[in-house]
Protein backbone atom coordinates (compact mmCIF):
# COMPACT_ATOMS: atom_id res chain seq x y z
CA UNK A 1 0.00 0.00 0.00
CA UNK A 2 1.15 3.33 -1.02
CA UNK A 3 2.83 5.39 2.55
CA UNK A 4 2.59 9.20 2.63
CA UNK A 5 6.21 10.34 3.24
CA UNK A 6 5.14 13.72 3.89
CA UNK A 7 2.39 16.08 4.46
CA UNK A 8 1.76 19.98 4.86
CA UNK A 9 -1.01 21.74 4.87
CA UNK A 10 -1.60 24.67 2.16
CA UNK A 11 -4.59 26.08 3.16
CA UNK A 12 -7.78 25.42 5.38
CA UNK A 13 -8.80 21.92 4.42
CA UNK A 14 -6.18 21.68 1.78
CA UNK A 15 -3.46 19.10 2.14
CA UNK A 16 -0.05 18.35 0.52
CA UNK A 17 0.88 14.99 0.25
CA UNK A 18 4.42 12.80 -0.90
CA UNK A 19 3.29 9.67 -1.17
CA UNK A 20 6.01 6.77 -2.28
CA UNK A 21 4.75 5.34 -5.59
CA UNK A 22 7.79 3.91 -7.67
CA UNK A 23 5.19 2.70 -10.47
CA UNK A 24 2.99 5.62 -11.14
CA UNK A 25 5.78 8.30 -10.93
CA UNK A 26 7.67 6.25 -13.46
CA UNK A 27 5.11 6.99 -16.45
CA UNK A 28 3.13 9.82 -15.12
CA UNK A 29 3.04 12.80 -17.20
CA UNK A 30 1.46 16.74 -16.77
CA UNK A 31 -1.81 16.00 -17.25
CA UNK A 32 -2.47 12.59 -15.73
CA UNK A 33 -4.30 11.39 -12.78
CA UNK A 34 -4.91 8.87 -10.20
CA UNK A 35 -7.45 7.46 -8.54
CA UNK A 36 -7.32 6.74 -4.77
CA UNK A 37 -9.00 4.17 -2.61
CA UNK A 38 -8.57 4.92 1.65
CA UNK A 39 -9.75 1.76 2.13
CA UNK A 40 -11.60 -1.18 1.20
CA UNK A 41 -15.09 0.98 1.95
CA UNK A 42 -13.82 4.44 1.12
CA UNK A 43 -14.97 6.18 -2.32
CA UNK A 44 -12.62 6.17 -5.76
CA UNK A 45 -11.33 9.64 -5.67
CA UNK A 46 -9.70 11.06 -8.94
CA UNK A 47 -6.33 13.50 -8.14
CA UNK A 48 -4.36 15.41 -10.76
CA UNK A 49 -0.67 14.03 -10.36
CA UNK A 50 0.91 17.67 -9.25
CA UNK A 51 4.91 16.27 -9.41
CA UNK A 52 6.21 12.69 -9.89
CA UNK A 53 9.44 11.75 -9.43
CA UNK A 54 11.16 9.29 -11.47
CA UNK A 55 14.26 9.01 -9.57
CA UNK A 56 12.75 8.89 -5.93
CA UNK A 57 9.53 7.02 -7.17
CA UNK A 58 7.29 9.17 -5.42
CA UNK A 59 4.57 11.36 -6.42
CA UNK A 60 2.86 14.73 -4.96
CA UNK A 61 -0.73 15.02 -4.43
CA UNK A 62 -3.25 17.60 -3.48
CA UNK A 63 -6.54 17.08 -1.63
CA UNK A 64 -9.41 19.66 -0.87
CA UNK A 65 -11.48 18.35 1.34
CA UNK A 66 -15.39 18.71 -0.49
CA UNK A 67 -17.40 15.22 0.66
CA UNK A 68 -16.67 12.30 3.67
CA UNK A 69 -13.80 10.65 1.86
CA UNK A 70 -11.69 13.83 0.97
CA UNK A 71 -12.20 14.88 4.93
CA UNK A 72 -10.87 11.72 5.94
CA UNK A 73 -7.91 11.62 3.40
CA UNK A 74 -6.76 15.24 4.62
CA UNK A 75 -6.56 14.28 7.96
CA UNK A 76 -3.86 11.65 7.40
CA UNK A 77 -0.08 12.35 7.94
CA UNK A 78 3.38 11.31 7.27
CA UNK A 79 3.79 7.25 8.34
CA UNK A 80 -0.32 6.63 6.97
CA UNK A 81 -0.84 4.55 4.30
CA UNK A 82 -3.47 4.58 1.50
CA UNK A 83 -5.49 1.32 0.27
CA UNK A 84 -4.88 1.81 -3.14
CA UNK A 85 -3.18 4.36 -5.74
CA UNK A 86 -3.95 3.47 -9.15
CA UNK A 87 -2.96 5.42 -12.18
CA UNK A 88 -1.04 7.55 -14.13
CA UNK A 89 -4.29 7.95 -15.90
CA UNK A 90 -5.63 10.35 -18.24
CA UNK A 91 -4.43 11.54 -21.52
CA UNK A 92 -1.17 13.75 -20.63
CA UNK A 93 -0.96 17.27 -21.74
CA UNK A 94 0.09 17.77 -25.33
CA UNK A 95 2.72 20.61 -24.87
CA UNK A 96 5.18 22.12 -27.74
CA UNK A 97 7.22 24.96 -28.07
CA UNK A 98 4.66 27.65 -29.44
CA UNK A 99 5.54 30.63 -27.90
CA UNK A 100 3.12 32.55 -25.41
CA UNK A 101 0.95 30.39 -23.47
CA UNK A 102 -1.23 31.21 -20.26
CA UNK A 103 -1.99 29.12 -17.22
CA UNK A 104 -4.68 29.77 -15.22
CA UNK A 105 -5.49 28.39 -11.72
CA UNK A 106 -8.10 28.83 -9.50
CA UNK A 107 -8.94 27.56 -6.26
CA UNK A 108 -7.50 24.43 -5.77
CA UNK A 109 -7.12 24.31 -9.86
CA UNK A 110 -3.52 26.05 -9.21
CA UNK A 111 -2.52 22.67 -8.46
CA UNK A 112 -3.22 20.67 -11.49
CA UNK A 113 -1.94 23.66 -13.67
CA UNK A 114 1.61 23.51 -11.69
CA UNK A 115 2.77 21.27 -13.58
CA UNK A 116 1.76 21.92 -16.82
CA UNK A 117 3.12 25.86 -16.44
CA UNK A 118 7.13 23.79 -15.44
CA UNK A 119 6.64 21.92 -18.48
CA UNK A 120 5.68 25.06 -20.60
CA UNK A 121 9.08 26.80 -19.61
CA UNK A 122 11.19 23.40 -19.80
CA UNK A 123 10.40 23.15 -23.79
CA UNK A 124 11.16 26.99 -23.95
CA UNK A 125 7.15 29.02 -24.09
CA UNK A 126 7.19 31.81 -22.21
CA UNK A 127 4.98 31.39 -19.37
CA UNK A 128 2.84 33.65 -18.06
CA UNK A 129 0.51 32.69 -15.02
CA UNK A 130 -3.13 34.02 -13.28
CA UNK A 131 -3.72 32.02 -9.89
CA UNK A 132 -6.55 33.54 -7.45
CA UNK A 133 -8.97 32.13 -5.02
CA UNK A 134 -11.56 33.62 -2.74
CA UNK A 135 -9.16 35.35 0.10
CA UNK A 136 -5.19 35.03 0.86
CA UNK A 137 -5.34 32.14 3.13
CA UNK A 138 -7.30 29.92 0.53
CA UNK A 139 -4.32 30.71 -2.05
CA UNK A 140 -1.81 28.10 -2.39
CA UNK A 141 0.83 27.60 -4.37
CA UNK A 142 2.02 30.76 -5.01
CA UNK A 143 5.99 30.64 -4.65
CA UNK A 144 6.05 27.05 -6.80
CA UNK A 145 4.05 29.52 -9.61
CA UNK A 146 6.06 31.82 -9.09
CA UNK A 147 9.03 29.79 -10.18
CA UNK A 148 7.83 28.03 -12.78
CA UNK A 149 6.35 31.22 -14.42
CA UNK A 150 8.02 34.47 -16.47
CA UNK A 151 5.41 36.81 -14.91
CA UNK A 152 2.74 35.61 -12.56
CA UNK A 153 -0.72 37.26 -11.64
CA UNK A 154 -2.54 36.74 -8.05
CA UNK A 155 -5.88 37.73 -7.42
CA UNK A 156 -8.65 37.23 -4.70
CA UNK A 157 -12.45 38.05 -4.39
CA UNK A 158 -11.99 39.54 -1.49
CA UNK A 159 -8.63 41.84 -2.37
CA UNK A 160 -7.36 40.58 0.62
CA UNK A 161 -4.06 40.14 -0.92
CA UNK A 162 -2.63 40.60 -4.55
CA UNK A 163 -5.38 42.02 -7.31
CA UNK A 164 -9.12 42.25 -5.90
CA UNK A 165 -11.31 40.75 -8.93
CA UNK A 166 -11.55 37.06 -10.28
CA UNK A 167 -8.77 35.50 -12.67
CA UNK A 168 -11.24 36.39 -15.83
CA UNK A 169 -10.52 39.81 -15.20
CA UNK A 170 -6.99 39.65 -15.36
CA UNK A 171 -6.48 37.53 -18.16
CA UNK A 172 -8.82 40.07 -20.15
CA UNK A 173 -6.41 42.95 -19.78
CA UNK A 174 -3.48 40.36 -21.01
CA UNK A 175 -5.40 39.31 -23.76
CA UNK A 176 -5.56 43.25 -24.35
CA UNK A 177 -1.83 43.83 -23.65
CA UNK A 178 -0.34 40.05 -25.21
CA UNK A 179 -0.85 39.53 -29.01
CA UNK A 180 1.11 37.10 -29.30
CA UNK A 181 -0.47 34.60 -27.20
CA UNK A 182 -0.62 31.14 -28.52
CA UNK A 183 -2.26 29.14 -26.09
CA UNK A 184 -4.78 29.15 -22.54
CA UNK A 185 -5.02 26.67 -20.20
CA UNK A 186 -7.72 26.62 -17.36
CA UNK A 187 -8.18 25.10 -14.58
CA UNK A 188 -10.18 25.39 -11.65
CA UNK A 189 -14.41 25.59 -11.34
CA UNK A 190 -16.50 25.17 -13.95
CA UNK A 191 -17.62 28.57 -14.01
CA UNK A 192 -14.35 29.97 -14.06
CA UNK A 193 -13.20 27.68 -16.88
CA UNK A 194 -16.66 28.75 -18.75
CA UNK A 195 -16.08 32.24 -18.63
CA UNK A 196 -11.77 31.76 -19.44
CA UNK A 197 -13.68 29.97 -22.76
CA UNK A 198 -15.89 33.34 -23.08
CA UNK A 199 -13.10 35.34 -23.10
CA UNK A 200 -10.84 33.77 -25.16
CA UNK A 201 -13.25 32.63 -28.19
CA UNK A 202 -13.18 36.50 -29.60
CA UNK A 203 -9.94 36.37 -30.32
CA UNK A 204 -9.47 32.38 -31.77
CA UNK A 205 -6.85 31.59 -29.02
CA UNK A 206 -6.55 27.88 -28.50
CA UNK A 207 -8.01 27.19 -24.88
CA UNK A 208 -7.74 23.93 -22.90
CA UNK A 209 -9.63 23.07 -20.23
CA UNK A 210 -9.67 20.16 -17.22
CA UNK A 211 -12.72 18.41 -16.58
CA UNK A 212 -13.11 16.66 -13.14
CA UNK A 213 -17.30 15.12 -13.22
CA UNK A 214 -18.16 12.78 -11.63
CA UNK A 215 -15.66 9.47 -11.41
CA UNK A 216 -15.93 6.06 -10.55
CA UNK A 217 -13.45 3.53 -12.35
CA UNK A 218 -11.08 5.75 -14.21
CA UNK A 219 -10.84 3.76 -17.53
CA UNK A 220 -14.38 4.10 -18.86
CA UNK A 221 -16.69 1.78 -17.95
CA UNK A 222 -18.61 3.05 -15.87
CA UNK A 223 -19.72 6.02 -18.01
CA UNK A 224 -19.95 8.39 -14.88
CA UNK A 225 -17.33 10.83 -15.99
CA UNK A 226 -19.07 11.84 -19.50
CA UNK A 227 -19.22 15.44 -20.85
CA UNK A 228 -20.75 16.58 -24.34
CA UNK A 229 -17.58 17.95 -26.25
CA UNK A 230 -18.71 19.46 -30.03
CA UNK A 231 -21.32 17.27 -29.34
CA UNK A 232 -20.27 14.25 -29.51
CA UNK A 233 -20.09 11.93 -25.80
CA UNK A 234 -16.36 11.90 -24.51
CA UNK A 235 -15.53 10.19 -21.05
CA UNK A 236 -12.92 12.72 -18.82
CA UNK A 237 -11.02 9.60 -17.68
CA UNK A 238 -9.65 7.99 -20.87
CA UNK A 239 -10.51 10.61 -23.48
CA UNK A 240 -9.36 13.90 -21.28
CA UNK A 241 -9.35 15.20 -18.71
CA UNK A 242 -8.22 18.00 -20.91
CA UNK A 243 -10.47 18.83 -23.97
CA UNK A 244 -10.83 22.33 -26.49
CA UNK A 245 -12.84 24.92 -23.79
CA UNK A 246 -14.72 26.37 -26.72
CA UNK A 247 -16.56 22.98 -27.54
CA UNK A 248 -17.52 21.65 -24.09
CA UNK A 249 -21.31 21.96 -22.91
CA UNK A 250 -20.15 23.96 -19.85
CA UNK A 251 -24.36 23.88 -19.18
CA UNK A 252 -24.75 20.18 -19.01
CA UNK A 253 -21.36 19.70 -16.86
CA UNK A 254 -23.11 22.30 -14.45
CA UNK A 255 -26.01 19.75 -14.08
CA UNK A 256 -23.56 16.60 -13.80
CA UNK A 257 -21.26 18.18 -11.02
CA UNK A 258 -24.27 18.63 -8.58
CA UNK A 259 -26.05 14.89 -9.13
CA UNK A 260 -25.14 13.80 -5.61
CA UNK A 261 -24.93 17.07 -3.64
CA UNK A 262 -26.63 16.02 -0.80
CA UNK A 263 -25.57 12.82 -0.55
CA UNK A 264 -22.31 14.36 -0.28
CA UNK A 265 -23.81 16.59 2.57
CA UNK A 266 -25.20 13.67 4.55
CA UNK A 267 -22.26 11.74 4.37
CA UNK A 268 -19.98 14.79 5.37
CA UNK A 269 -22.01 15.98 8.34
CA UNK A 270 -21.39 12.16 9.51
CA UNK A 271 -17.60 12.85 10.03
CA UNK A 272 -18.64 15.59 12.76
CA UNK A 273 -22.08 13.83 14.25
CA UNK A 274 -21.93 9.57 14.00
CA UNK A 275 -25.92 9.55 14.33
CA UNK A 276 -26.18 11.65 11.07
CA UNK A 277 -24.66 8.43 9.50
CA UNK A 278 -26.85 6.27 10.97
CA UNK A 279 -29.62 8.03 9.48
CA UNK A 280 -27.87 8.30 6.11
CA UNK A 281 -27.95 4.53 6.29
CA UNK A 282 -31.62 3.81 7.48
CA UNK A 283 -32.96 6.56 4.94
Amino acid sequence: MPLILEQRTLAPRVSWLRLAAPEVAAKAEPGQFVIVRLDEKAERIPLTIVEADREKGTVVLVVQEVGRSTADLVRLGAGDEIRDLLGPLGRPTEIARVGTVVCVGGGIGVAPILPQARRHREVGNRVLGIIGAQTRAALILEEEMRAACHRLFVTTDDGSYGRKGLVTEALAELLAEEPEIASVTAIGPVPMMEAVAALTRPHGIKTIVSLNPIMVDGSGMCGGCRVTVAGETRFACVDGPEFDGHLVDFAELRRRQGFYREEERRALAAVADPKEDCRCRNA
